[in-house]
């Protein structure tokens, strides 16, 4: 466990936000995630790493919980504050030098986001597009980051997106190469449908990656 100290705190909603911290030195690969608390607090919560391998500082993206013992603390923090940090964990590792087809989806509901934005900053030439499952467009997470004309934002609550539906509406609708590298990011429920969804689509199991958030 290290204590790093908070540079910034950005507000993307009024329950969502990214706390940027010093990077101490910490060695990840994109894809993990650390168990992050305020210093010196018992509770710790898990949350993937959202920046890039190569950034000289750590990010994360946050969700305050209503009730959560750890995400309403980290939203009263700012800069000068310091946080415990622990990890890396987890095996959502992204190398795309590693798969033979360069050819990646990514779908995300919510912060379940979060890995992909740190895949995308450390592979910005990466040939991948990437489905987002929001309720409202307010919670297109940092879509400036991506290339948009690769991104489709799926809003169920409103129109404004570029669907107006569940994710797993719009990709029932997709043809999906079969060769297609596809990583799930999100809730539980999404993760089962989407993976059914897939698999009917002809994409073998050995192609499709998934990190369950809760």
């Amino acid at each position: 466990m290290k204590k790093h100290k908070v540079t910034q705190v950005r507000h993307l909603t009024d329950s969502t936000f990214v706390i940027r911290f010093e990077r101490n030195g910490m060695e990840f690969q994109t894809g993990q995630f650390v168990l992050l608390g305020t210093k010196g607090a018992v509770d710790r919560r898990e949350y993937s790493i959202y920046s890039g391998e190569n950034d000289d500082y750590l990010e994360v993206l946050v969700r305050e919980v209503d009730g959560g013992k750890v995400s309403s603390k980290l939203k009263k923090l700012k800069a000068g504050d310091w946080v415990d940090v622990d990890g890396p964990f987890g095996f959502f590792k992204f190398d795309p030098h590693s798969f033979q087809v360069q050819q990646f989806l990514f779908i995300a509901t919510g912060t379940g986001i979060s890995p992909f934005h740190g895949f995308v900053k450390t592979h910005p030439q990466l040939n991948y597009k990437m489905v987002h499952g929001v309720r409202k467009t307010e919670e297109a997470y940092d879509h400036t980051d991506f290339n948009k004309e690769r991104v489709t934002l799926c809003a169920s609550g409103e129109k404004g997106g570029d669907f107006h539906g569940r994710v797993t509406e719009y990709l029932k609708t997709e043809t999906i190469d079969e060769n297609t590298n596809c990583f799930l990011c999100g809730n539980s429920e999404m993760i089962y449908e989407v993976f059914d969804i897939l698999s009917e689509k002809g994409i073998p199991t050995s192609n499709i990656y998934t990190e369950v958030y809760f």
